[in-house]
């Protein structure tokens, strides 16, 4: 979770676009990052795979009002509204978009391409039909903001009495990563987001860097799962932050779906 999704960088960016905040050679420059390629293929009115300017441009034309994240995992359908076939795809990546208005879904297959040593990565998004329905348990932004405030304040007196010191070279490494990612200033969300919206996506990044360094190598006397030495340790440090974690996701889709759901309000 200290990684963004792919599947968030398309959502905010195509929502900044569809919203008139950006442009769309911006908009592609943004949701392709350091990936060397982003297709999309399976797009109604198109035989083979097309840009993502083309494809975010087509995805209005055939009546996308914004985009919403998913995040689902097993016994998790996060975002999801189906049919099962969008949904397999889709769980088996942790992370789709779905077009509003459009009934249309798009999930990403990353590939490594290149001769060893100069690899590079590709990403194809297979866009599928989607149930035009609610997504599955995607709170609002505040009830995403109090839920994750409770699950931090839980989870660090929790692993803190389990001995999780995030000592481990390999948990240190990930924490500096996401302090200068976090002091570089970097653009959380896209233009055209409400405050409030990129600030319970930051405090769930929080979360994620947490839940990722427990997670981690401890790095002392071959430990793993930050300081766990036992499995009963192992077992109760993963019981306190699988709620943790799903709180987590679901905040960071509400934070994506926000600027969707502002204006869906601001429409009725």
């Amino acid at each position: 979770m200290l990684d963004e999704h792919r599947s968030g960088r398309l959502t905010a960016w195509g929502n900044a676009l569809i919203a008139g905040f950006a442009s769309p050679d911006d908009v592609a420059h943004h949701i392709k990052g350091d990936d060397a390629a982003h297709r999309v293929t399976g797009l109604p009115g198109e035989s083979g795979p097309v840009g993502l300017t083309l494809a975010l441009g087509r995805l209005r034309a055939l009546g996308a009002t914004g985009l919403r994240l998913a995040l689902p995992v097993p016994g998790h359908p996060l975002g999801l509204s189906g049919p099962p076939e969008f949904n397999a795809r889709a769980l088996e990546a942790e992370e789709a978009v779905v077009a509003t208005g459009a009934a249309l879904g798009l999930v990403p297959e990353v590939r490594e391409a290149g001769p060893e040593g100069d690899a590079h990565v590709e990403v194809e998004w297979h866009c599928m039909a989607v149930r035009d329905a609610p997504p599955a348990d995607v709170p609002s932004l505040g009830e995403a903001e109090r839920e994750l405030a409770e699950a931090l304040r839980e989870a660090t007196a929790v692993l803190t009495r389990l001995d999780v010191a995030g000592s481990g070279p390999v948990a240190q490494a990930a924490l500096e990563a996401y302090r200068a990612r976090a002091e570089a200033g970097r653009e959380v969300l896209a233009p055209g987001y409400p405050p409030r919206a990129v600030r319970v996506l930051e405090l769930a990044q929080r979360v994620g860097a947490l839940i990722a360094i427990a997670y981690a190598p401890g790095g002392h006397e071959g430990r793993e799962h930050g300081g766990a030495v036992s499995a009963s340790e192992m077992a109760a440090r993963a019981q306190a932050l699988r709620p943790v974690e799903r709180t987590a996701r679901r905040a960071q889709v509400a934070a994506y779906n926000a600027m969707v759901e502002e204006r869906e309000r601001g429409s009725r």
